[in-house]
C-alpha cells in the first residue's frame, strides 16, 4: 500500500510516499481502508519529535518517531473485523482514530470508530475526529457552557474553533469569536452572536467579561485572559497548537494550573484528544450534532496522499481556516454524500 512514512524526526521535508505492507488485524482490532485524513497541530508535533520532554514521556519516541507512518483522523470503510469485534462489518463506512492515517490502510479498534454521518464526504468526515471531540471537551465537558453563558472562543477560525463556536451556540450560549479578518463573515455564519477581529483590537482590553473562555491560541498569558473573565468564569486552555520546542503545551499547561491554585476563577487546561482513554461517548456525540445539523465541518484545503508535506506545512504555519485534508483513495462515488 502506498503511506506517508517518516525515518527520523524534522520539518515536513522528511516524510516521503513509500510502498509498505499494509497493517496486519488481530482479534479485536479492524483494519481501514482510508479515504481522507486530516492533519491537526498534533501531527506536526509528532513529526518535529517536540517538544522534547514528551520524548521522555514515551510517547514521540526518543531518538526517532515510534510510529512510522504518521496522522491520526481517518474516514474511510470497513476492510476487514478481527475475531471478537462486533457491531462492525466490511464495508462500513466510518470515521475516528486510526494511528498511521496517512497511508491507504489503517488499523484501529472498535471503540475509536463510529459510524459516518450520511449527509457528510470523506474529507468532510476526516475532520472531525480530534478537532470536534476537543472542542467538544472544552465547551461542554471542561467548561460546562449552558444555555444563556456568554462564551469567547479565542482562534475561533481555526480546526478547534470553527467547532467550538457551533457546539457553543448549539446550547444556546452567546457566542463571541475571536478570529483575524479573513474569517469574520464565517466565524458569524458558524453562529457567533458576535466576532472580534484580533487585527483590530484586543479582546481582552474590550471591559467584557465572558462565563467561559476557550482559548486554542496561547498567545496571551493568564493574567490578561483572566480580565475578560467573569468573577466564577472558566478559562479553558487548549494547548495542542502551544509553542516551545522544549516544553511547549507542557510547560503553559502547568503554568494555567499554577495560577489556578491562587484565584477565584477556574483555570483548566486541556489538550488535544487522542485516543489514549475513553472517546467512543464522545465521537457519538459529534457525530448525533453532525446528523442533526447543528455541527458542520469546514474544510479549508485538500492535499492528495503524495503531498502530505505541504498540507502539513500549511497547518505548522498558523495558515489553516477551518480544517486540512488529506484525500488518501478515490471512492467509487466520486466521493458524494453516502456513496460506496
Amino acid at each position: 500500500m502506498k503511506a506517508i512514512v517518516q525515518e527520523r524526526f524534522g520539518p515536513p521535508d522528511v516524510l516521503r510516499t513509500a510502498d509498505i505492507a499494509a497493517p496486519e488485524i488481530g482479534a479485536g482490532q479492524v483494519l481501514v481502508r482510508v479515504r481522507a485524513a486530516a492533519v491537526n497541530p498534533y501531527d506536526w508535533h509528532m513529526l518535529r519529535g517536540d517538544p522534547y520532554v514528551a520524548r521522555l514521556m514515551g510517547g514521540v519516541g526518543l531518538t526517532r518517531p515510534k510510529s512510522r507512518v504518521a496522522g491520526i483522523d481517518a474516514a474511510g470503510e470497513v476492510a476487514a473485523v478481527g475475531a471478537g469485534v462486533h457491531g462492525l462489518r466490511v464495508g462500513d463506512e466510518v470515521l475516528g482514530f486510526c494511528k498511521g492515517a496517512f497511508a491507504e490502510y489503517a488499523r484501529t479498534t472498535p471503540d475509536l470508530l463510529v459510524p459516518k454521518p450520511a449527509g457528510l464526504t470523506f474529507k468532510e468526515a476526516a475532520a472531525v475526529p480530534m478537532a470536534a471531540v476537543t472542542a467538544l471537551r472544552g465547551i461542554r465537558t471542561v467548561g460546562r457552557v449552558e444555555a444563556g453563558h456568554r462564551v469567547l472562543v479565542n482562534g475561533a477560525g481555526g480546526g478547534v474553533g470553527t467547532f467550538a463556536v457551533q457546539i457553543a451556540a448549539a446550547l444556546d450560549a452567546e457566542v463571541t469569536g475571536v478570529c483575524g479578518t479573513r474569517n469574520v463573515d464565517l466565524v458569524r455564519s458558524l453562529g457567533a452572536a458576535h466576532v472580534v477581529d484580533h487585527t483590530r483590537e484586543d479582546f481582552t482590553d474590550r471591559g467584557e467579561r465572558y462565563d467561559v473562555i476557550l482559548d486554542n491560541v496561547g498567545n496571551r498569558p493568564p493574567g490578561r485572559l483572566r480580565r475578560a473573565l467573569a468573577p466564577h468564569g472558566i478559562l479553558v486552555a487548549n494547548g495542542g497548537g502551544s509553542p516551545g520546542r522544549l516544553f511547549g503545551a507542557v510547560g503553559s499547561m502547568l503554568r494555567i494550573v499554577a495560577v489556578d491554585a491562587v484565584v477565584r476563577q477556574r483555570l483548566r487546561p486541556i489538550l488535544p484528544a487522542v485516543p489514549d482513554g475513553p472517546v467512543h461517548q464522545d465521537l457519538l456525540a459529534v457525530t448525533a450534532l453532525v446528523a442533526a445539523g447543528r455541527l458542520t465541518p469546514v474544510v479549508d484545503r485538500t492535499y492528495p496522499l503524495a503531498d502530505t508535506a505541504a498540507g502539513v506545512r500549511h497547518v505548522e504555519g498558523g495558515h489553516a481556516r477551518g480544517k486540512t485534508v488529506i484525500t488518501v483513495s478515490a471512492t467509487t462515488g466520486s466521493d458524494s454524500p453516502g456513496s460506496p
